[in-house]
């Protein structure tokens, strides 16, 4: 990436001008006339191998790099050890952990089926036992036999990740939205009680109410993927496909940073036992994407080529992102769709 240098630039109306690119740079900026302030970094979930402190300028903090190899960048401005997004910048994206600031790359184009005709649906809710579902189907075809698609982290992907308005463009289906509640880390960390909540009461509980014609394909994002990976290698028959989007398969070479999360012993304990099979106990289709400039590309890589050693056929994408709710909704197309096909034919 090389290295970062700061450089004071300002407006001929001696105001300190917006973060914007510039040429062959992107530039980073945050008034403070009076430095107020004692340290302002940016903050981003990418791999850049680069400081990213901002230096005092004229009027204000400013940070400039080479442009990155992204499509977009989501980021926050650390202000005295405090994130928030940047004041200069109006372009937002939410997500979970709340609004980042979001800059488009050169030549980025959001997907084209965020804008085509979509079917109108209808969402109906479930629970099963403490696993709240929200079911949506379209709404022509209510009551048909159809096939589904579950969703982990259902509400956010679908609220972020525009999964349910991906749906509504692609023959007809429904789309289960499975919340994880406030037990998430547990549950998505390679539980075995998890999976047996999944597969022997959630996907009974809705193919019961609603008629599926084909076995389930099961979607995923970080640990939501390691979850759906673990689901269908330990209950073989349950799933027709699997869309893994970054998944979380932490191992110790690879993700020691990780090593302080609560459940790495238990997640890096179930990555192992893939890596060191032999052969998959089921044929499922698996579709994986990750983001070039993710922390996770390098051990989705690995089980990438782990999973088509055991005898899987795992088609790959990627996105020039981070780890974003943004890059998962933009891997959608083409490759949950392709999905998709090779799973109910």
């Amino acid at each position: 990436m090389g290295s970062a240098r700061a450089a004071g630039a300002r407006s001929s109306s001696g105001a300190l001008p917006p973060t914007a690119l510039e040429g062959e740079e992107l530039v980073f900026r945050l008034s403070d006339p009076e430095h107020d302030h004692a340290e302002v970094k940016v903050w981003c979930d990418l791999q850049l191998g680069i400081e990213l402190d901002m230096a005092r300028v004229e009027g204000g903090w400013e940070l400039r790099l080479p442009l990155p190899d992204l499509d977009c960048l989501e980021y926050l401005f650390e202000v005295d050890r405090e994130m928030s997004p940047d004041p200069g910048n109006p372009e937002l994206v939410e997500g979970a952990f709340g609004p980042h600031s979001w800059l488009a790359m050169p030549g980025y184009q959001p997907p084209a089926w965020l804008h085509e005709p979509s079917r109108p649906g209808d969402r109906h809710q479930l629970s099963v036992g403490d696993v709240d579902v929200e079911v949506w189907e379209p709404a022509e075809h209510a009551g048909e036999p159809l096939p589904l698609l579950l969703v982990h982290d259902g509400p956010e992907m679908d609220k972020y990740g525009g999964v349910v308005r991906y749906a509504a463009t692609r023959p007809p289906l429904r789309v289960a939205l499975l919340n994880p509640g406030p037990w998430r880390d547990k549950r998505y960390a390679a539980s075995s009680a998890y999976a047996a909540t999944l597969v022997g009461e959630v996907l009974p509980a809705v193919t019961d109410a609603f008629a599926t014609s084909a076995r389930p394909v099961l979607l995923g994002q970080s640990l939501g993927a390691l979850a759906a990976l673990h689901a269908a290698w330990t209950t073989p028959g349950t799933f027709a496909g699997l869309m893994l989007q970054s998944g979380s398969f932490f191992t110790p070479r690879l993700d020691p940073q990780e090593s302080g999360y609560s459940h790495f012993a238990q997640v890096a304990g179930f990555v192992a036992t893939i890596l060191d099979a032999q052969k998959a106990a089921d044929r499922l289709e698996v579709t994986m994407t990750c983001g070039t400039a993710e922390e996770n590309l390098a051990n989705n890589l690995l089980m990438r080529d782990q999973l088509r050693e055991v005898g899987l056929n795992v088609a790959w994408g990627e996105v020039r992102q981070g780890h974003t709710w943004t890059c998962w909704r933009d891997s959608l197309h083409p490759h949950l769709g392709e999905l998709l096909t090779r799973a109910w034919g």
